[in-house]
């Protein structure tokens, strides 16, 4: 597929180059791949949507194509597919835009919208904090509607003033219905209408950038639709009752999700995904992409078998695209099985920069979550923080996704204290997992409203509880303290941007963790985080510091700023003496309240 957003080509008796509706000066060529047609011919507003007018022409390996004078951008346009008996209307699987995903294709010119100069470039992995959002959901304007892109460029402010650097949108892929997550993609080439549509897209991009944070899509190559979706038998050849040219048409097409299952192995079906995700990249001026339960790309029952063999050869393909072709972004996989290959860039490797991290999110959730003191593992959450894929940043870690909270499972103060999720505990709790998320290695991330408490689950048809954001503004400060830690904003924690991890002090009988953090060592980078995953405060609490001296306390979650229900309990600058503890050259003796973090590092 040809770079659309260079400027229209002049016609020619030569065909364009591109898949799809392609713009040119006096009119479009069109393209569409049917091997099993015996005739395509294009229809729309520019013929009166004629079936004899334009005829597309058969140019070998099953593609058609044709050159319409008058067509242009804006113009809503379908295709007549006859085989045998059948006559079949069908959107362009290439459209750019469609009026709905049971409407028309539109044509849209990449090169119309103006960037006003964007070369915005994605912050290193080791500075991304990711904060993941669904459009639909995240700020709509009044309760039963849609939100928008429009109203997610409208809040911002609330990203810079949060400190993440990217934010990661659901699909917003046009999907059947106007209310969804997103993961039901009927037109991937098209942007969710009901959304706003490509150039709100590119509107919200544009303007994150401006404003120095990332944008990552999500995408789903997993499956396709299963409704709404004229990629179903689109030329009207199929075997064992199956979808057709797109899709598998045996036993390797069932999903969770239906039979639609893209074939992997199908060159044609490879280049339509390669072409989608170099889109959003080049188009879109996206940042990066994450790819939606990408065990069901390379197993039919997402289990350790690789029994799509072609799936995992295609994830490697398109990885390694990308790292060539866009060197700056970066990709993520939902794997979810601790798979160094998913990262890996060796020959077996699937190439992703990074995977979300189940090893991480499920037994810190369980530590934070579960009721009864005793039952709480620190070996676990250890565990938790220091796993590693040969990559500090080869993992996105998180308490709280889309996933996470939902299909039985809620946001962690509803989960920590059902009866009151605004409450001490959850407060306390839920503060004390984004404090380990924040500090552990690997790339941090927030889903939508988790800075502000947002209690019950995830819902496509339910907004954002925004007065939250001014109600529990304390806690969004500390997000806001701990990302702006994260970042090292203040020049005072590097190490939490490095590699180095040491796990110093894991007592699970007090339920207390302290580990140290660091780039290259010394003051202001070298970095001490005390985890009490207790009910109990423990004061005059011996555990190893990496060197003697003084150690400046930058964080405390139980500070009274943050919340009125916190106990402002004394926890201070300490000051660490020679003597071996811990494995450690030094020693301090800490006070930390209960399900608290604290962070230290020195001047």
């Amino acid at each position: 597929m040809p770079d659309q957003s260079s400027p229209a080509p002049a016609p020619s008796s030569d065909p364009l180059a591109g898949m799809g509706a392609i713009v040119a000066t006096g009119g479009a060529g069109f393209r569409v791949w049917a091997p099993h047609a015996d005739a395509v011919a294009v229809v729309g507003s520019f013929n009166d949507w004629s079936d004899t007018t334009d005829a597309l022409s058969a140019e070998g390996n099953g593609y058609w194509y044709g050159f319409v004078s008058g067509a242009c951008p804006g113009d809503e346009f379908k295709y007549l597919i006859r085989n045998g008996e059948q006559c079949l209307s069908r959107i362009d699987p290439y459209a750019l835009q469609v009026t709905n995903s049971v409407g028309n294709g539109v044509i849209y010119d990449h090169a119309a919208f103006d960037w006003e100069g964007d070369a915005f470039v994605c912050p290193p992995h080791n500075d991304l904090v990711i904060y993941e959002l669904h459009v639909g959901s995240f700020a709509p304007e009044g309760g039963g509607r849609v939100g928008t892109f429009e109203e997610v460029r409208a809040r911002l402010e609330h990203f810079t003033r949060l400190g993440v650097s990217a934010i990661q949108l659901m699909p917003a892929a046009e999907f059947a219905g106007d209310f969804s997550w997103g993961y039901n993609p009927a037109h991937i080439f098209a942007v969710e209408s009901s959304y706003g549509g490509p150039d709100a897209l590119k509107t919200l991009i544009r303007e994150a950038h401006r404003a120095g944070i990332a944008v990552i899509m999500d995408v789903v190559y997993n499956h396709f639709g299963p409704s709404d979706l004229d990629l179903w038998q689109f030329d009207g050849w199929y075997e064992n009752g199956k979808g057709g040219i797109y899709f598998y048409n045996d036993w390797r097409s069932i999903t969770p999700w239906g039979d639609t299952r893209p074939d992997y192995g199908r060159g044609e079906v490879r280049q339509f995904l390669r072409d989608n995700a170099f889109m959003w990249l080049r188009d879109y001026h996206v940042d990066g992409l994450r790819f939606d339960m990408t065990p069901y790309m390379r197993s039919v029952d997402a289990d350790a078998d690789l029994d799509l063999p072609d799936g995992w050869s295609l994830q490697g393909w398109l990885n390694r695209s990308i790292r060539a072709e866009f060197p700056d972004t970066i990709t993520i996989a939902e794997d979810l099985h601790g798979n160094p290959a998913v990262t890996s860039t060796g020959p077996d490797g699937a190439a992703y920069h990074a995977q979300w991290e189940a090893r991480f999110v499920h037994p810190v959730r369980e530590a934070i979550i579960v009721a009864n003191d005793a039952y709480r593992s620190v070996p676990a959450v250890v565990e938790a923080i220091a796993n590693n894929y040969g990559d500090t940043y080869a993992r996105v870690i998180y308490t709280e996704s889309h996933d996470e909270v939902a299909n039985g499972k809620a946001r962690v103060p509803q989960e920590v204290d059902p009866g009151d999720p605004e409450g001490y505990w959850a407060q306390k709790r839920s503060t004390l997992g984004a404090g380990l998320v924040l500090t552990a290695p690997g790339i941090p991330m927030l889903f939508q409203g988790q800075e502000f408490l947002q209690g019950g689950w995830f819902r496509d048809d339910v907004g954002l509880d925004w007065h939250l954001d001014t109600e529990y503004r304390g806690i969004v400060r500390l997000y806001r303290d701990l990302i702006a830690l994260r970042r090292n904003f203040a020049g005072l924690t590097k190490g939490l941007m490095g590699s180095g991890l040491r796990i110093i002090h894991a007592n699970d009988d007090n339920n207390l963790i302290a580990f140290q953090r660091w780039w290259q060592h010394g003051p202001r980078d070298d970095v001490v985080v005390v985890a009490n995953l207790d009910s109990c405060a423990r004061q005059r609490y011996a555990i190893g510091m990496p060197v003697p001296g003084l150690w400046k306390l930058r964080f405390n979650s139980d500070a009274a700023n943050y919340s009125a229900d916190f106990s402002d309990f004394d926890s201070f600058d300490v000051t660490a003496f020679e003597e071996d503890y811990d494995q450690m050259p030094a020693h301090a003796d800490i006070d930390i309240a209960p399900y608290s973090l604290l962070i230290y590092s020195m001047d």
